[in-house]
């Protein structure tokens, strides 16, 4: 019988084999003779997906490979079309099942780029293949020749090789199959790749472990999900064609370019090359667009670099996630719709590679003029040249008394006094000389000092419920100390991150009371110094990051031999202690063993440490411990999440919106909305010898920082450009010194001494009044 063999058992006794199939009969076979002794029917009979017929159309899924005609969409009224671009301007195609994504942009007579990939004409040489609705070019045979764009008479061309195109192409696990798998969805944290899998079928979350997923598709269920000897029968095609019963709903149609793919692999064996070149890196193109009308569209492309150097059009199996949804809006193809002015992130992502992009829409600018910005110094030039490109003009200086009250309260935490207010205010002299006078004359103040040591004795969690009060005050006072000496930013981290002994004679040791295991201390310095968040690829690889489940544990590693041992000058003297956690001596001693390993989750297997990433290391030769080893490589001057986080929160705290928004969430999808003034910002830093008032400097002396917060006709939307300055929250400590320091009273909290300020408390356990 040709039936696809589903499940094959012996009877307890052995003497028959027990099989089912795909025409749904249960068949006793004599074990001896081989002789067919008995059959029931325990189910309809499943047709072949191949000769199934879905309606595809009306059930409303499918793939971006089957694109329906977009809506139609014509230029601005009364647009002249004076030349045209094609990205890209050759391609090669070395398979069928290699497609280009073509984005064909029109110089128009104003100047402005416009997207009009579905708006031209389309004229293939040769027939070598066709372009659909949206762009998408696919082979038809192997050959050389072009494609011809024409638009009001204007023409471009792109040059198409697809001589290396074979018409017999083995599907490749890697290269091919996984795109689509993660592409139809199969493989996302919502279906199969869960962390207990679908009902019963579980497979790596987006597709970063092929060797397992190979395992869970041929091996579970008698290899019933990949019948290679009747490939239509498998279930992974006739669940995704929804030809038999499936959670997740029809994902394909039998016939489709992806049902051809994935049924041409199983054909072949269900084989995997571990060998398959990988994708390196991935590009979102065009760069940072410019749409100039609400509810025009963008075509994206996407491209992926391989380990081999070839390169391949990804567009129809990436996946493209606006990072601002009021702003725009990206499908399936890669087709970006705007909604409203702004800018918005627009991360892609392919197999474990991922790239962003800003897309601008600029909206209704009539009778904007820009006009040249007085700069005071090279912060204030990087913002206007993206003002100029938004079309923003900036709001007028902040009043002197405007300016003092925000740079006392920024650098200080305080107000400034009434006389404090009066000299400047009679200072009749040059604005700029004695607003810089002020900044100089508050940096480094005594007040500056207990404002930023208090901001770092939050970062670190200086806290009596870890430390004790004791051990909490001498953590703290070593903090006020390194601000107050002005200490290098690299040499303070590297002291906290290779602090030995007991806290008691050198605190930064107390780093490790507070964090004591090695997963939740790699965790946290790498949120705190790098503005990375390892957290999220613990159990898997980091959804919308780089960041792999190997990489956490390799970190991990880096901090699995520090030891803690009771300091006996603790006594009997203990912090903490619950039902389920035991009290912590007062004082411990922080050292480096000989021992200590991370086992990976996943792999069962002890991983050694390793960097997520390269950059130089200085460490002190004959160096022996890990710890000493992890600060050279994250305090080196080419580590630039490091130079470039701390830069980034400095700007954040004055300015009151980060460069990069939230302050510690580094990543792809997450850019900085003024990258050319970030990277000056790190070289800056880095160039100072990590001196962070150099930076603070900086910024409070450029004219962005001292503008006013009213707006004007041309900045009244604007929440990331720096055009006017953003009214802000006061931190809780600073609200408390402002409002006792107006008032002419003096803050006395129970266990403190009368008169100290609520930025020198120990924490927030004191019973303040």
């Amino acid at each position: 019988t040709n039936t696809a063999i589903y499940a094959v058992k012996f009877t307890p006794d052995g003497s028959h084999v027990v099989a089912t199939g795909s025409d749904g009969l249960l068949r006793w076979i004599d074990a001896a003779s081989g002789k067919l002794t008995r059959q029931i029917s325990v189910a309809p009979k499943i047709e072949s997906s191949a000769t199934t017929t879905l309606d595809l159309a009306a059930s409303g899924t499918g793939e971006a490979t089957n694109p329906v005609k977009s809506q139609e969409e014509t230029l601005p009224e009364n647009s002249q079309v004076e030349s045209l671009s094609v990205s890209p301007a050759e391609a090669s195609l070395g398979s069928r099942n290699e497609h280009v994504q073509l984005v064909v942009t029109a110089k128009l007579a104003g100047g402005s780029d416009v997207d009009v990939t579905r708006m031209a004409s389309y004229e293939v040489s040769d027939g070598i293949g066709s372009v659909d609705a949206l762009g998408r070019f696919s082979s038809g045979k192997a050959a050389k020749g072009s494609i011809r764009i024409s638009m009001q008479g204007k023409h471009t061309e792109c040059k198409i090789d697809t001589s290396a195109r074979k018409d017999v192409y083995k599907s490749d696990f890697i290269q091919d199959v996984n795109p689509i798998l993660s592409k139809l969805g199969c493989n996302a944290g919502t279906c199969h790749g869960a962390k207990d899998g679908k009902n019963g079928f579980k497979m790596s979350l987006r597709g970063y472990d092929p060797l397992y997923d190979l395992r869970a598709l041929t091996d579970d269920h008698a290899s019933r999900r990949v019948a290679i000897s009747s490939p239509d029968d498998s279930l992974m095609l006739l669940k995704a064609t929804g030809a038999v019963p499936h959670e997740g709903g029809q994902r394909t149609s039998a016939g489709s370019e992806y049902y051809s793919i994935l049924r041409q692999w199983i054909a072949t064996g269900g084989p995997l090359n571990l060998g398959s070149p990988k994708v390196t890196r991935i590009e979102v193109l065009p760069k940072d667009p410019v749409v100039q009308v609400i509810g025009a569209k963008q075509q994206m492309r996407v491209v992926a670099n391989y380990a081999d150097g070839r390169t391949r059009d990804v567009t129809a199996e990436a996946f493209l996630e606006s990072g601002n949804l009021d702003v725009v809006t990206a499908d399936a193809s890669g087709l970006v719709t705007t909604l409203r002015r702004g800018e918005a992130p627009v991360l892609a992502r392919y197999e474990g590679a991922y790239a962003a992009t800003t897309v601008t829409v600029m909206g209704d600018r009539k009778g904007f003029v820009w006009k040249d910005q007085p700069a005071h110094n090279r912060v204030d030039e990087l913002v206007a040249e993206k003002w100029k490109r938004m079309k923003i003009l900036p709001s007028d200086l902040a009043t002197d008394a405007e300016f003092l009250r925000r740079v006392y309260l920024d650098l200080t935490g305080l107000p400034p006094t009434p006389e404090e207010v009066r000299q400047f205010l009679k200072d009749k002299g040059d604005t700029r000389v004695k607003r810089d006078e002020v900044i100089d004359r508050l940096i480094g103040s005594r007040e500056f000092v207990d404002h930023w040591a208090n901001k770092w004795a939050d970062l670190l969690q200086v806290n009596r419920k870890f430390l004790g009060e004791e051990g909490a005050q001498l953590f703290r006072d070593w903090i006020h100390k390194q601000v107050e000496s002005n200490t290098p930013y690299d040499e303070f981290v590297r002291k906290v991150i290779t602090a030995t002994g007991s806290n008691r004679e050198n605190p930064p040791a107390a780093y490790y009371k507070v964090l004591r295991t090695p997963a939740e201390t790699m965790e946290n310095t790498t949120h705190l110094f790098l503005a990375t968040r390892f957290n999220c690829n613990k159990c898997h690889d980091h959804p919308f990051e780089r960041w792999t489940q190997d990489q956490y544990y390799q970190m991990s590693a880096f901090f699995a031999q520090v030891d803690l041992q009771t300091d006996p000058v603790s006594g009997d003297r203990r912090i903490g202690g619950t039902a389920v956690e035991g009290a912590k001596p007062l004082f411990e001693v922080v050292k480096d063993k000989d021992s200590g390993e991370v086992t990976h989750e996943r792999t069962g297997k002890i991983t050694p440490p390793d960097f997520p990433y390269p950059a130089s290391l200085k460490a002190e030769s004959g160096t022996k411990s890990r710890r000493d080893k992890l600060a050279a490589w994250m305090t080196s001057e080419d580590n630039r999440y490091f130079a470039l986080s701390y830069v980034n929160r400095l700007w954040g705290y004055l300015m009151g919106v980060g460069l990069i928004d939230p302050l510690d969430d580094i990543r792809a999808g997450n850019p900085p909305s003024n990258p050319a003034l970030l990277d000056y910002l790190t070289d800056e830093f880095v160039r100072s010898g990590f001196n962070a008032r150099r930076i603070l400097r900086l910024i409070c002396q450029s004219r962005a920082y001292q503008l006013s917060v009213i707006p004007n006709e041309w900045n009244s939307d604007d929440r990331i450009n720096f055009s006017r300055a953003t009214a802000r929250r006061l931190p809780a400590e600073v609200l408390m010194d402002a409002v006792y320091s107006v008032a002419g009273s003096t803050l006395n909290v129970p266990g403190a001494r009368l008169g100290t300020r609520a930025a020198q408390l120990l924490d927030s356990a004191l019973d303040v009044p």
